[in-house]
């Protein structure tokens, strides 16, 4: 898919996103775990109040901001928003199991946010305006909607290689000459992880009083052969190239990646993978 065919690109990721809902379904409660020191930074730096409205983007299984629904009572509200309906669909189920009821539940996209202008008092992006095609414009639209004063918090992941759970998968592909390298220039988890890349983005935005700071996360597994259960529920690119190879490329795809586990193992035989996510901070 050409860079310089937007829309159609836009649509292919809408796309991907709704076939992975059901994957991330499976790992919502995993991904809420490993995800958690993020989670926090991100609700902590908003210093929330009750009878606050937040937005959540592209909230995936929804529980960052239903950590911030939590905190915003009484007379507060959560909107938790994705661009996939199928996504919704989880977040709204999750809430259900949790019995978070001050929670609306809407179809938006970043790149133009279907809400009034200085709106809501808050937003929350955990690890979606990097797979935008326009991440500028997601962050005007973020600090359109927020009301003067109000406060975005953001996450994006550091760079791949200090992310092994994105490494081992993608390594193995490329190395067994099964895809390309990726463009660095296209959407992806790593298009806003070069230094100072995020703190850029927000400034030409507009924002103010902006901070970024590393978070330290760990993602634990039984064996390392359930990476590969992982990654094809959660990557819907890994998941993509792998379904098309033949059970014998997919064998050795397995292998390489429990190969390449080998040195995160623990000395019980399970395997803790190491993180990085960056997390931004910022007022409009």
């Amino acid at each position: 898919m050409s860079q310089s065919d937007p829309d159609q690109l836009r649509a292919l990721t809408r796309e991907t996103w709704e076939t992975a809902a059901a994957g991330w379904g499976r790992e919502a409660e995993a991904v809420r775990r490993w995800g958690m020191p993020v989670s926090v930074a991100m609700v902590e730096s908003l210093e929330l109040q009750p009878g606050q409205r937040v937005l959540e983007l592209a909230s995936g299984p929804g529980d960052t901001g239903f950590m911030a629904a939590e905190l915003v009572q009484p007379g507060g509200t959560l909107i938790s928003s994705d661009g996939a309906e199928p996504m919704i669909e989880v977040a709204r189920a999750r809430a259900a199991e949790l019995g978070i009821d001050n929670v609306e539940f809407r179809q938006l996209e970043l790149e133009w946010i279907d809400l009034e202008t200085a709106s809501v008092d808050a937003v929350l992006v955990r690890w979606g305006i990097m797979l935008t095609v326009d991440p500028a414009a997601a962050a005007r639209e973020i600090r359109r909607v927020l009301r003067p004063g109000g406060h975005a918090a953001l996450a994006v992941w550091a760079a791949r290689e200090r992310n092994p759970w994105a490494q081992i998968p993608s390594a193995a592909l490329l190395e067994l000459g099964h895809t390309e390298p990726p463009d660095p220039d296209a959407p992806g988890p790593f298009a806003l992880a070069a230094d100072g890349r995020l703190a850029e983005l927000l400034d030409d935005a507009g924002f103010t009083d902006v901070e970024v700071v590393p978070v330290t996360l760990e993602r634990h597994y039984t064996s390392a052969q359930d990476i590969v259960a992982e990654s094809l529920n959660c990557s819907p690119s890994f998941g993509t190239m792998y379904r098309k190879l033949t059970d014998e490329q997919q064998a050795e795809v397995a292998a390489h990646m429990v190969a390449a586990a080998d040195a995160y193992a623990t000395p019980d035989g399970s395997v803790m993978l190491p993180g990085v996510s960056l997390v931004a901070r910022a007022t409009a």
